[in-house]
């Protein structure tokens, strides 16, 4: 049964499990330096505290003298938005910045990276000049007073501590003045004045002295200033207050808060005393008209020799003098309401309505009162004038003690619950979270790593590969360490095939030399060229292990070393450095007898390189490297020519063309698709025809996973190395 093909679409989630599990240690090294750089940016980050208060917003009473009706229809629900506008204005913050002097700031010189470290911790640092002006921990100044000239505003005045509570300042005028603790500095001239009350640090700690504008410490107070409504429609308001110093935060903040209670009693008293000021207006108008209205009555009475009132005109005279002192009464408070809403507000058109409703039944009374006789009507009148005027002028006198006790006693309609305090802790750097994000992150980059490496290394992963670009695959040669030690170690390399006879890449050689037994069966020659699309494929392994398991059958092998450029493979038969070989061969200048070399096994015989020369490929051209590979088909069953790569020079088409077979070592998950075709379409320019390929260094591991657990990287840059 054969497997359905998996849509190219699908992700493969154990195959991604595979690659991260191949890839641990690199996800490991990339969360562990994750892991110190979080750590160190929690530690070296200077602390954030944050101070708290509560406020609760009242129910704001009517101080105006409304009917009870009216007081009721008024909207007392705390407005919290407008309030906390009003905590955030310059009229409050203002206020806390003046009490407190903010706009004075005292900096510290901190070290670069490790400054706030160094300044929290004790740390063996030692006292060394460059780091003497440096903060400390234990360090620390308190200024009494500071004053500067417009022109210095928000610049920096650096004082730099000395022996017995002196210190120096160092002027934004590039002039410097020296002073002591406790004593005032100042210059009429110039224009500044300070005064430093405590100065405990060691000679040469500097510190910035900067006074800024008070719009500059107002912006700044309001920007650590959060103010927030506690539920909905709690009316409890919550104002937070963050800052570098924990003490700092906590004065701060309730001296915010007792500004803004301040301005609440004090606008609350504003109301009443604008009540106040107004009804004491009336009062010598009231009083006027009292004792214009008793001469006018006493008058007439004296030029009317007493009239007497009867029962029916004195109850008219009552009802009268009642509606118009409601009248005057409405007038008041018409103008108090004047000032807070407008003609439209439901208030004010319950008022006027009240008013018409009096002004009617005042109208039929006067009507009656006209029917009277001439004499009571003017007693009527003159009385309910003197009556009015009187009810008047003791309303306002009232009025205006109970406007007087009320402003006396106005408390506001705010109130603290929780005076402002600090939490112990500081809310910034959190150091937990930031090292699990720290190593969060790390891991995911760890990840990211893995998935970008393994899609741009698309090499070879399996043998399908290969056969469906119409190749034939001799065999599969597994990954073995001993294969691809480092090429530039200077003695012995040994050879695996020798050294490890049981190893899974020496089978493979032995399948490779069965394949190649009946693959050259029809070959004119019993030559085989070995090359490559790219150096570090392993092409020059596959040659040693194959020419040694092909003696060990035996064969009488012959392996020449064809890489007139870079070849290596005479440090595994021990032979030294410019021995003659092939190049010399090839010129003429020796034998093959003289060049040849026994190898390690029976059977096999090595061809050096030689001296490498200067034109390898017009060598290699010559009539004397076919006549070589005629002369070693009759005295060898087997020889194998190590090539230098296809795609770097030239020389592997020439030694193709008098071999009588050309087969590549593909690396398994480094030898890319592409550079087989370009080597395939290489070799076929020049005539040879690839007759298939090995896949070397196959790891099961990567087949699964995709992933690396080693790296070679190779350049196409082949050039003659001198060793």
């Amino acid at each position: 049964m054969t497997s359905p093909e998996r849509d190219d679409d699908e992700i493969d989630l154990g195959a991604l499990l595979a690659q991260f599990w191949a890839g641990k240690w690199h996800i490991g090294a990339f969360v562990l330096v994750a892991g110190i750089i979080g750590l160190a940016n929690a530690m070296l980050t200077p602390p954030t505290y944050q101070a708290d208060a509560l406020l609760q917003l009242e129910a704001k009473k009517a101080s105006l003298a409304l009917p009870a009706g009216m007081s009721d229809l008024m909207n007392n629900d705390p407005v919290t938005d407008t309030e906390i506008e009003i905590i955030r204005s310059r009229l409050v913050v203002g206020r806390a910045v003046a009490e407190l002097h903010l706009d004075w700031q005292v900096i510290p010189r901190t070290a670069p990276v490790i400054g706030s470290a160094l300044a929290r911790y004790a740390l063996p640092i030692p006292e060394v000049d460059f780091l003497t002006p440096y903060i400390r921990r234990g360090d620390s100044i308190r200024l009494d007073y500071l004053e500067v000239p417009p022109e210095w505003a928000g610049q920096e005045i650096v004082l730099t501590s000395g022996a017995d509570n002196a210190y120096r300042l160092d002027l934004p005028n590039g002039t410097n003045v020296e002073g002591r603790t406790g004593e005032t500095l100042q210059d009429p001239i110039l224009g500044y004045s300070v005064r430093i009350g405590e100065l405990t640090a060691p000679p040469g700690r500097q510190f910035s002295l900067v006074q800024q504008s008070e719009s500059a410490a107002i912006d700044d107070l309001r920007n650590a200033l959060s103010v927030s409504e506690l539920g909905r429609q709690s009316a409890v308001l919550e104002l937070r207050l963050t800052s570098g110093d924990r003490l700092q935060a906590q004065r701060v903040l309730d001296a915010i808060a007792q500004a803004y209670l301040a301005q609440n009693i004090a606008r609350s008293a504003a109301e009443a005393e604008s009540s106040l000021t107004f009804v004491e207006q009336q009062l010598p108008d009231a009083e006027r008209a009292v004792t214009e209205a008793e001469s006018a009555l006493n008058s007439y009475r004296q030029k009317q020799q007493s009239v007497d009132l009867s029962l029916e005109t004195q109850g008219l005279l009552s009802q009268t003098t009642s509606l118009e002192a409601e009248l005057r009464g409405m007038d008041a408070q018409e103008e108090e309401l004047r000032q807070k809403y407008t003609k439209s507000h439901p208030l004010y058109q319950q008022l006027l309505a009240n008013r018409a409703r009096l002004e009617e039944r005042l109208a039929t009374l006067r009507s009656e009162v006209s029917a009277l006789p001439e004499t009571q009507r003017e007693i009527v009148n003159l009385t309910r004038t003197l009556e009015l005027a009187q009810a008047v002028y003791v309303q306002l006198l009232n009025r205006s003690q109970e406007l007087r006790v009320l402003r006396a006693s106005s408390i506001g309609n705010v109130r603290i619950i929780d005076s402002a305090r600090t939490a112990q802790n500081a809310i910034a750097p959190r150091k937990a979270l930031i090292l699990a994000l720290s190593l969060v992150l790390g891991g995911m980059a760890g990840v990211g790593y893995i998935l970008i490496r393994n899609w741009l290394r698309q090499g070879v992963r399996d043998t399908n590969q290969l056969e469906e670009l119409g190749l034939l695959v001799f065999a599969t040669i597994n990954f073995s360490p001993i294969g691809f030690e480092a090429r530039n170690v200077r003695h012995y390399l040994p050879i695996l095939a020798i050294r490890e006879p049981t190893d899974l890449a020496v089978e493979g050689f032995r399948s490779l030399r069965t394949s190649l037994h009946f693959g050259m069966l029809d070959a004119r020659t019993r030559s085989v060229a070995i090359t490559s699309s790219a150096p570090e494929a392993g092409k020059s392994f596959t040659c040693l292990n194959l020419s040694v398991v092909a003696a060990q059958a035996g064969q009488r092998v012959c392996l020449v070393d064809a890489d007139l450029r870079r070849g290596t493979l005479r440090r595994y038969f021990n032979v030294a450095k410019n021995t003659p070989g092939l190049a010399e061969l090839l010129a003429g200048q020796v034998t093959l007898d003289e060049v040849l070399v026994e190898g390690p096994v029976p059977g096999l015989s090595f061809l050096p390189t030689g001296r490498l020369p200067p034109n390898p490929s017009e060598l290699l051209m010559r009539a004397s490297f076919s006549e070589l590979i005629e002369t070693l088909n009759t005295r060898f069953d087997l020889t194998l020519l190590d090539s230098p790569p296809v795609l770097a020079v030239t020389d592997p088409v020439v030694i193709g063309r008098a071999a009588g077979a050309t087969i590549a070592v593909v690396r398994h998950d480094v030898t890319s698709i592409s550079e087989v075709l370009a080597m395939q379409r290489a070799l076929e320019i020049g005539g040879v025809r690839l007759a298939g390929v090995v896949l070397n260094g196959f790891d099961p591991r990567k087949a699964r996973s995709y992933s690396y657990n080693y790296s070679y990287g190779y350049r196409y840059e082949y050039k003659k190395r001198e060793e």
